[in-house]
Order: structure tokens, then sequence, then C-alpha cells
């Protein structure tokens, strides 16, 4: 497979709407509403132009999303297993609904300003075999719910969820070969440096992104 294959490949994105919400008080956070835009609708607008399907990792009450018109697929794993459930989700409903994509990209449904080109960068590092992984990072570090997953490792990961061994992202990856992609931080007009994997878990984290959708819907206007 050669170094830029991945990129030229059809790819599902799984956005991740699987989290509970604790530090917002509970309910949907990705419904929250930054700019009179529901959150997930900007995650679901920055995605969409860069991959083939879409599909919504989220438990309970699947009409809560239906507005979106895209699938929503429940953990497969019992006892709110965490983003790699999430990211086992996509896989396995990749491999059943859309079989021509060998990867699947995924994004957190509470980060909406995440690069518009995330998934041919990730593509382009993930491009080596179909057994690489590519997580996104940043100044600020890596983010591995950003990622793309080959869809082979979907039997590898649901071992590694029931093994006991515990959900982090990272020391899945770690199993395998994982590549970390770096993106700039975005520069708001006013100068100001944002991680573009700014994610909200607060309302103060809700009242910084307002700010930040207020400055990027100006310069987009």
């Amino acid at each position: 497979m050669s170094p830029t294959s991945a990129a030229r490949q059809p790819h599902a994105g799984i956005i991740l709407a699987g989290g509970l919400g604790r530090r917002m008080g509970g309910g949907d956070k990705p419904l929250l509403e930054l700019g009179g835009t529901p959150m997930l609708a900007r995650v679901i607008d920055r995605l969409a132009p860069q991959v083939e399907r879409i599909v919504i990792n989220a438990n309970g009450d699947p009409a809560r999303f239906a507005r979106y018109e895209v699938p929503v697929v429940p953990d497969t794993i019992e006892g709110f297993a965490g983003p790699l459930a999430g990211i086992l989700a996509g896989m396995r409903w990749s491999r059943q609904n859309f079989p021509e994509g060998r990867f699947v990209v995924s994004v957190a449904a509470d980060t909406p300003f995440f690069p518009n080109d995330l998934v041919p960068r990730l593509a382009e590092g993930c491009g080596r075999d179909e057994r690489t992984i590519a997580l996104a990072a940043s100044p600020a570090g890596t983010h591995p719910v950003f990622g793309l997953w080959p869809v082979a490792l979907a039997d590898d990961l649901e071992a590694f969820l029931h093994s006991g061994e515990g959900g982090k992202i990272l020391k899945f990856a770690d199993r395998h070969l994982r590549l970390n992609v770096p993106f700039d931080d975005i520069v708001l007009p006013n100068g100001t440096a944002v991680d573009p994997f700014f994610n909200v878990n607060t309302p103060e984290d809700a009242k910084r992104a307002e700010e930040i959708a207020a400055a990027l819907d100006r310069v987009a206007a």
C-alpha cells in the first residue's frame, strides 16, 4: 500500500456523542447551541465534506438526533466503555454498511472547531498500511479521540475492551503502529490562538466556545 493510497480511499466518519456530560450537568451536550447553531450541527458541517458517510455514536433514544438525518448507532460494549466503544461501533457499522471504507475517522461531538482538512491529513499519515492508526495532535498535545482507524482492527479492539486492561485510547493505539499528525492552532481575527481541538466540558468552556464561534462565523460571513 503506497503512502498516499489511504488518502484516495473513501472513509466513514463516526461522531462520538456517547458521553454523559456530567460536568455540564448532564443531558445531551452536543445539542448545546453556539451562535444559534447546535454544536452537533457544526461538527456535521465540518465533517461532511471530508467523508463519504457519517454516523453518530450515542446511547439511548436515537430520536433526539432525528433532525440531522444521520444514522445513530449505540455502543456494542455495555457499561459506557468510553470513546473506544464508540470507535468500535463505528467500525462495525462501516464494515456492514460501507464495506468499501477500510478506515473510519472519529471526531468528538463537543469539539466544533476541528480542522477542515482533518481527514485528508490523517489519511496521508495513515496510508502506510491498513493496520496503522493516525491520531491528531496540536501544540497542546495529542488528541486521541480524533483519529483514523483501520476497520481491520475491529476484532482486536473488541478483545481489548473485554480484556480488563481499561479503555484508554492511547493504550490501545500503542499496541499497533501509531502516528501523530500535527495541526496548527486557529488564529482568531484578534490574534488569539485557539487549539482546533478545544472541547466543551464545562459551562465556562461553553461560554468560550460561543465567543470562538462568533469570531469564526464573522470571518466566514
